[in-house]
């Protein structure tokens, strides 16, 4: 029993990885969004972890895709699997940090800030800095 549990966690990790480097497909708004937000910036290589992270420099696209800035550098985020109802009005992205910092793998909650109910979770990935070119 325990031997198909763990094929079966493994399976979803696995699901959770190749949907989160599937292209996103994003209305008009957040596309503009997005691309507004990276122009004239190039990418790096990622990051496992954003140390000291401040809410409101969060910026959620859509469910498959956070931004976050850190001065003149937008880090990508793009969560494993997808952050089902974020990017959705009235829908906030709550983490729970270890040490302020951010990491790959943090767990992520979606709220809906009229009820404070819980709309959707995931876990996010790694890090991609974009830098002014």
């Amino acid at each position: 029993m325990m031997r198909i549990l763990t094929f079966a966690a493994i399976a979803a990790l696995c699901a959770c990885q190749t949907a989160a480097t599937e292209p996103a497909q994003r209305n008009a708004r957040a596309q503009k969004t997005y691309d507004g937000m990276l122009a004239g910036k190039v990418a790096g290589d990622p990051v496992r972890c954003l140390p000291t992270f401040r809410a409101n420099d969060m910026v959620a696209i859509d469910e498959n895709t956070i931004l976050y800035r850190d001065g003149r550098t937008v880090y990508v985020n793009h969560p494993l699997g997808s952050c089902y109802g974020l990017g959705r009005f009235n829908n906030s992205l709550v983490t729970k940090t270890l040490g302020g910092n951010l990491c790959r793998g943090d767990l992520a909650l979606v709220i809906d800030l009229r009820t404070g109910v819980n709309a959707g979770n995931c876990a996010l990935g790694d890090f991609v800095p974009y830098k002014p070119n």
